[in-house]
């Protein structure tokens, strides 16, 4: 996986073979009027090793600081993403609902879509209303996978 973070927090979690990552990478710049260097500071450090026990199955949160540039209805979306459970799956309708807006069904989805922090902020837990495997920037079989990693280690304290 990739670590991108500031001085404020991690801003960017994705995997290495991400598509549209460098559009990812150009966006994150410019909303940040930063550039991306090679390097390594607290909040970094302490994303890999959360992230290590959460593939392990011991971490069920997270603790590290996180900066998200975006809209106020991107930030609303991804607020209420790290509101779903562990191991727990809901869709895009429910997110909708959860955030009062009922017909934001699409929007949420493409929120979803922008999130630049993958399984801290974990869009991977919204699925179709229908129970179907929907839009995962990590890929289908990924999504599935970390679904599936979770509920597996959902009762593991």
């Amino acid at each position: 996986m990739f670590i991108c973070a500031t001085e404020h927090g991690v801003c960017l979690l994705e995997f290495v073979d991400r598509r549209m990552l460098e559009t990812e990478f150009k966006d994150l710049q410019k909303r940040l009027q930063a550039v991306i260097i090679f390097g390594e500071n607290a909040h970094i450090t302490q994303a890999k090793k959360e992230i290590e026990a959460y593939f392990e199955g011991t971490r069920k949160k997270f603790e590290v600081q996180l900066e998200t540039p975006g809209t106020d209805f991107q930030q609303q979306v991804w607020s209420c993403l790290r509101q779903i459970p562990y191991g727990v799956t809901t869709s895009y309708q429910q997110q909708a609902e959860n955030i009062g807006n009922l017909k934001a069904v699409r929007a949420v989805a493409s929120a979803n879509g922008y999130n630049r922090i993958a399984i801290i902020i974990p869009c991977h837990r919204v699925i179709g209303k229908n129970g179907q495997m929907t839009g995962y920037g990590g890929g289908i079989e990924r999504k599935k996978w970390l679904i599936n990693h979770e509920r597996t280690n959902k009762s593991t304290t």
